[in-house]
C-alpha cells in the first residue's frame, strides 16, 4: 500500500498503549489496530483529528506516502522482448 501508517512510532514517543489511545480517541482497540496495521481502506477526518489531538502531532506524523516499487515481472515487455512505452 502506498500510504504507510506510523501510529506505532508516535505511540512509542508518547509512551502510550494502543488501549489508552483507543480509549482517548473514542474508537475500539480493534479499529485502531486495523488502522495502525495499514489494513484500513479509509479514515475519517474526525478520527484523524482526534488521533492528532491526543498524540499532539500533525497528520503527516501519522501518515506518509511511499512510492510503490515495480517488480521485475511488472515491466511491460511485448512478446518479442521489446519494452513497451508507458
Amino acid at each position: 500500500m502506498p500510504i504507510a501508517v506510523d501510529i506505532d512510532v508516535m505511540l512509542a514517543r508518547r509512551k502510550m498503549s494502543v488501549g489508552e489511545l483507543a480509549d482517548r480517541v473514542g474508537i475500539t482497540p480493534a479499529n485502531l489496530a486495523v488502522l495502525k496495521n495499514g489494513r484500513a481502506k479509509a479514515v475519517r477526518f474526525a478520527t484523524l483529528a482526534a488521533l492528532c489531538e491526543v498524540l499532539e502531532c500533525q497528520p503527516g506524523d501519522l501518515l506518509r506516502w511511499e512510492a510503490e516499487t515495480p517488480q521485475a515481472n511488472d515491466v511491460p515487455f511485448r512478446d518479442d522482448g521489446v519494452l513497451d512505452a508507458p
